[in-house]
């Protein structure tokens, strides 16, 4: 095919994910040049093309744990709707405005207004023309040389177009932001998939049989809809709707793997049922005294929808669209159960107040314009994050998940897995720790201006259901812009930052500076005077907290503690500590020491 045009950048990503859009923010605020590429005409992948704008958070995420750039994504969402809706005194209420209201998140929205915020962070660089963003192309060739992306071409996927077109980009240094880890079999990079076995892993959980690519996590098609009380909206059946609903096992009843089986109800009015109505619900009424809300509206996210049947990762293009046609057939078929066939509350049968909405996912057909992802490809990793590193049960006198020397990031999510494709039927469920994200986890060996900015990184079938959930992937996204702007900066590989101390401590100490955490703790919240220092202090070794509980006590008065921290300091950085009365003020003398680190 016709190239149409070659484009030259500093930095290509590839993909507009979450982490793809904290990638091209952080190296477009670096001052680099950046071609960004998406497969629709949306940015920020799970939170809006893909339907879950429902995010899913860690319990301490308004006050610790998300990066600087990520709380200012959350806050233009939340300023959307508190400077341009009119609240109801109950929504004017809430000490952290949240649309939905749902029970599963602490932030719940209508994807359009996550697609406006993403385009108030972006807009000062493209207007700049620093940041060149290409809607609706993907990824179908790359080549290289000797561990090095040469050239990425794209291809157009627009509907509309009487032909496909082709780009070609050239990159000082590529990012695969992509869902499903797409550059990995274009350049030959070396990733596994699916469900791996015990013999490879070890991890308690694995499967007992040999690796499975093919089993991959389900993927979903979901949709909103509007409760209209005394109207009909059913939509017509769905081509297969049967075979689905019987096949699918169409319920409101969940079964976990850890708890067992749950029982749903719409609207239960005691407590031997949860709500499912409010579950992932995007838009409050109660919150709202204006028109243009006069009802809820709910995102539908549910293992009814799940589809599990075949996986996209290395199919065709042409069998990837059957695949994905199929998926949004069992999407509608959910929406006709639950309008037709679902127990009622009240003992009757189906809900057809039910209204789809496609405006709220910006389609004709009212389903998400691309599937909620929940497993990438995954690299073969200088370092691979396991359940083990994460689990509550094997680490039972820890707060904190394996600590990285290399961190360059941090997360909280249960190890959460859904059924998979071809293999396991049920969810994984597992209690974990807070978790760090390790560079070696982004280093692909023997590639020397490539790095994952997605769900792509090296980490575990299992792990990745702890590892893939909005918070982290826009930290891993992040984390790989600023370490691609260092490594043209200084001139150097990653992998070279991640084996040099020094190097990699000046970019752990850029990231704390940008709002990035990267140890854990949960009294030294962001905003405290001493957060940076205690961060950066954490990181590198000199401050080694009570393993067993994720406070520093920054008002505590010096203790013995500080003995081992003081000989820490000089064994990793040369330096003496000044005299300070607690723990806080003596981190940030420390910290002021290095300030003139650059």
């Amino acid at each position: 095919m016709k190239i149409e045009k070659t484009i030259d950048c500093e930095c290509l990503v590839v993909g507009g994910s979450l982490g793809g859009v904290a990638a091209a923010l952080a190296l477009s605020e670096r001052g680099y040049s950046v071609c960004l590429t998406e497969e629709t005409d949306w940015l920020g992948g799970q939170a809006t093309s893909q339907g879950v704008s429902a995010l899913d958070e860690f319990w301490v995420v308004e006050q610790f744990g998300a990066t600087a750039s990520y709380a200012r994504f959350r806050q233009l969402i939340r300023d959307h709707y508190l400077h341009n809706t009119t609240l109801s005194e109950k929504g004017r209420s809430m000490t952290h405005f949240n649309p939905g209201n749902a029970w599963v998140s602490k932030l719940c929205f209508e994807p359009k207004v996550g697609v406006q915020a993403i385009e108030q962070m972006l807009q000062p660089y493209i207007d700049t023309g620093r940041l060149r963003i290409f809607y609706q192309y993907r990824p179908v060739a790359v080549t290289t040389q000797d561990g090095r992306i040469n050239e990425v071409e794209v291809e157009s996927v627009n509907p509309t177009a009487a032909e496909a077109q082709r780009l070609r980009f050239t990159a000082a240094m590529v990012l695969d932001a992509t869902d499903l880890g797409d550059l990995l079999p274009l350049a030959g990079i070396d990733y596994v998939s699916g469900t791996q076995g015990v013999a490879d892993t070890g991890e308690t959980h694995a499967y007992p049989g040999p690796s499975q690519p093919d089993w991959v996590q389900s993927f979903t098609y979901p949709f909103a809809v509007e409760y209209c009380p005394g109207e009909n909206h059913t939509i017509p059946k769905p081509p297969g709707y049967e075979y689905f609903r019987d096949t699918q096992t169409y319920t409101f009843n969940l079964y976990y793997a850890r708890t067992g089986c749950k029982r749903y109800m719409m609207f239960p009015a005691d407590d031997d049922a949860k709500e499912f109505w409010n579950y992932r619900r995007l838009i409050d009424a109660e919150l709202f005294s204006d028109d243009r809300y006069p009802h809820d509206i709910a995102m539908i996210n549910w293992p009814g929808n799940d589809y599990d049947r075949r996986n996209l990762i290395d199919k065709s293009w042409e069998e990837q669209l059957q695949i994905r046609d199929e998926a949004k057939r069992l999407s509608l078929g959910l929406l006709y159960w639950l309008q037709t066939e679902a127990p009622r509350d009240d003992g009757g049968v189906g809900y057809p107040e039910l209204k789809l909405r496609p405006d709220i996912m910006g389609t004709t057909d009212g389903l998400s314009k691309y599937p909620y992802i929940r497993e990438s490809r995954r690299i073969r990793a200088v370092t691979t994050v396991k359940e083990e590193d994460l689990s509550r049960a094997a680490r039972p006198n820890k707060a904190r998940a394996t600590i990285w020397r290399d961190s360059v990031g941090i997360g909280y999510y249960f190890i959460d897995t859904h059924a998979c494709s071809g293999g396991q039927k049920f969810n994984l469920d597992i209690q974990a720790r807070p978790y760090q994200v390790p560079l070696g986890a982004m280093l692909a060996p023997g590639w020397d201006n490539f790095l994952p900015a997605c769900k792509n990184i090296g980490v575990t079938h299992i792990a990745n259901g702890a590892y893939r959930l909005h918070p982290t992937e826009w930290c891993i996204g992040e984390a790989a812009g600023h370490l691609a702007a260092y490594c043209l900066e200084k001139r150097v590989t990653p992998h070279k930052v991640q084996s040099d101390p020094a190097l990699l401590r000046e970019l752990q100490l850029r990231l704390v500076r940008q709002g990035k955490p990267l140890y854990w703790y949960t009294d030294v919240p962001d905003g405290h005077p001493a957060w940076e220092a205690v961060q950066y202090l954490s990181v590198i070794g000199v401050i080694t907290p009570d393993e067993a509980t994720l406070v520093f006590e920054p008002d505590a008065e010096l203790d013995a503690n500080v003995i081992v921290w003081e000989q820490n300091l000089r064994h990793i950085l040369g330096l003496s500590a000044a005299p300070a009365a607690t723990r806080a003020q003596w981190a940030r003398q420390v910290y002021n020491q290095i300030s003139g680190i650059s």
